[in-house]
């Protein structure tokens, strides 16, 4: 019986992005790889820093027929809110407010949250383009859409108070994720029914590692769109709510021109 040929570790350089089979010199890594680690490493800091330009997202957003509002977190400086995030988990005063006299609110049953996170950079990347698929997913699934909301200093959990000011059924929230050595620009759809402050991570489902290495837009807009109808007709989101998006995915609404 013919033996399989042998591999060797580097051939798993041309599966996965991770460092591996970086080999050595002396006790040390290589100059290639330790260049390399550096500029990701560097990379990955300036998407945590990168401006964060919530009025070309409003005016991208407009050009998809969707009217957006801005408001902002209680961490008044990236600083703060890298220090203290409780502070990106809450409005603060002045959108609160502006959320509350209606002119945020939509008759919708879905929210829409689209925050900076830890990645500004794959907001401004990617966030627009994943909208312009998920729309007609949502339309197609007779999803009312409400009210869509720029947030600034926003952590996952800011979208809970959105979504209880708005009186929404249920919040999307689109984040970027805190970015990796092999991803920087990575973004996160983080749902949950019944929006109220006090939510945490077992309440919500998490659709991660949306960019163009990764999950496709595509890919996650179906993902998103099954799980806010799921959502929405079990009345759960969570650990409640298991994600069978993929064997399910020829049974969803197929908006024309876009596939599922």
């Amino acid at each position: 019986m013919k033996q399989p040929a042998s591999r060797s570790i580097l051939d798993l350089t041309a599966l996965t992005p991770a460092r591996v089979a970086l080999g050595r010199a002396g006790i040390s890594l290589p100059t290639r790889a330790l260049l390399d680690f550096t500029l990701d490493h560097a990379r990955a800091r300036d998407a945590v820093h990168a401006a964060f330009d919530a009025p070309s997202l409003i005016a991208r957003l407009g050009g998809l027929g969707v009217a957006a509002s801005e408001v902002k977190s209680r961490a008044g400086s990236r600083r703060d809110y890298l220090r203290r995030p409780d502070l990106g988990r809450r409005l603060d005063e002045a959108s609160a407010q502006h959320l509350a006299s209606g002119e945020g609110r939509g008759a919708g049953k879905l929210a829409i949250v689209i925050g900076d996170g830890l990645s500004p950079s794959a907001v401004q990347a990617h966030a627009v383009e994943l909208m312009r698929q998920l729309l007609p997913r949502l339309a197609a699934a007779q999803v009312a859409l409400g009210p869509v909301v720029i947030a600034s200093g926003a952590r996952v959990a800011l979208g809970d108070e959105i979504g209880a000011i708005a009186g929404a059924s249920m919040v999307v929230v689109l984040i970027g994720e805190r970015p990796g050595l092999s991803a920087p620009d990575s973004l996160g759809a983080y749902l949950t029914f019944a929006p109220t402050i006090g939510r945490t991570d077992a309440d919500r489902n998490c659709v991660s590692n949306i960019h163009r290495e990764g999950l496709s837009y595509e890919e996650a807009a179906s993902k998103i769109a099954w799980l806010v109808r799921e959502g929405l007709g079990r009345r759960v989101t969570g650990i409640a709510l298991k994600d069978e998006s993929g064997d399910r995915t020829s049974h969803l609404p197929n908006p024309k021109g876009s596939p599922v």
